[in-house]
């Protein structure tokens, strides 16, 4: 038997500009994916994904060695898995060899799927763990994106990222949970992004001003020193709408607070997938009167700092790393 569970992600800062060398301030989630895999000598691989109400959400059969599809649920998500497996093969030839049993694969969510937090990224980071591999080239040869969401899979807290021209990544854990944190809230806006389109979005635009791209990531990275260094709430929300303005400029789409929350007492910044899946929000009145707010524009899950987070750590000044 063989058993790990991957964390959930989040990310704060510089959504986007990550691709291009920006340095991101991510959090894992107290959500995540467990993969448990089991012997079987049947030459297959049998899996299947339950939800976090233990319904099976997917289900599929693999022939070993050739990784065919032999039936599944999700012709789709069935063949996602077979770029995976082959991904995985080119970095470690001898696993899903012919004379290697077979398995039982079974993969459980504890968070909503629409959710956005991690689906794919917590089954490639756990995949990769059982195979021996490392799971970045896996990503980028198949998923593609930078790979933040792997280094917030297994992090114990909250991480700067950043990829070098190489395209290495560079991760970095550091204690942060502001004092303020108890008026910081996640809220869910139940419109799924896809983050791969968001990716090709961010692509199309970007290609149309090179010259200002880095003048962006210096924009970004500035404030995401300013976010780990906000002494109070109010600089932090000041923090959250500058960045907001800046990506807001360069995708040409309404900041997510001008759209829905525009009588909101705070800030609230839109958080990975643009305009999509969740939204942080500073508040500046009491929690029950942030979510009465949220509810009564439609928007029922409402999640405190320590309902979404892992992190139990209190933070003092932190520089970003010089890479």
């Amino acid at each position: 038997m063989f058993s790990t569970r991957a964390n959930g992600k989040l990310l704060l800062t510089s959504e986007y500009f990550v691709l291009d060398g920006a340095v991101a301030l991510a959090i894992p989630t107290r959500f995540g994916q467990l993969m448990e895999v089991s012997a079987s000598e049947e030459p297959m691989i049998r899996w299947q994904s339950l939800d976090e109400h233990d319904n099976v959400w997917f289900e599929a059969s693999f022939d070993l060695p050739s990784l065919q599809v032999k039936d599944s649920s999700d012709a789709d998500a069935a063949q996602r898995l077979v770029d995976i497996f082959q991904a995985i093969q080119q970095i470690n030839p001898q696993f899903f060899h012919s004379d290697q049993d077979g398995a039982h694969i079974r993969t459980r969510l504890d968070f909503p799927r629409q959710w956005g937090l991690g689906t794919s990224s917590t089954l490639i980071a756990a995949l990769a763990k059982w195979a021996g591999v490392d799971p970045y080239p896996v990503l980028f040869n198949t998923f593609g994106g930078s790979g933040y969401d792997l280094a917030c899979a297994y992090a114990n807290g909250p991480i700067l990222y950043h990829l070098s021209p190489e395209k290495k990544p560079h991760v970095q854990e550091i204690e942060y949970k502001p004092a303020f944190s108890g008026q910081l809230y996640f809220i869910y806006l139940g419109q799924k992004q896809n983050s791969r389109e968001g990716i090709a979005r961010y692509r199309e635009q970007v290609k149309n001003q090179p010259d200002r791209i880095f003048e962006h990531i210096e924009r970004l990275n500035e404030l995401t020193q300013r976010w780990l260094n906000s002494a109070s709430i109010t600089e932090l929300q000041e923090c959250m709408m500058e960045h907001e303005a800046v990506v807001s400029a360069c995708l040409g789409l309404p900041e997510v607070q001008n759209l829905f929350f525009s009588d909101f007492q705070g800030a609230v910044k839109s958080l990975g997938a643009w305009g999509g899946d969740f939204v942080l929000a500073a508040a500046n009145q009491p929690e029950q009167d942030v979510k009465n707010y949220f509810q009564k524009k439609g928007f029922s899950t409402v999640l405190t700092w320590d309902d979404m987070t892992q992190a139990e750590t209190s933070t003092g000044r932190v520089s970003l790393p010089t890479f």
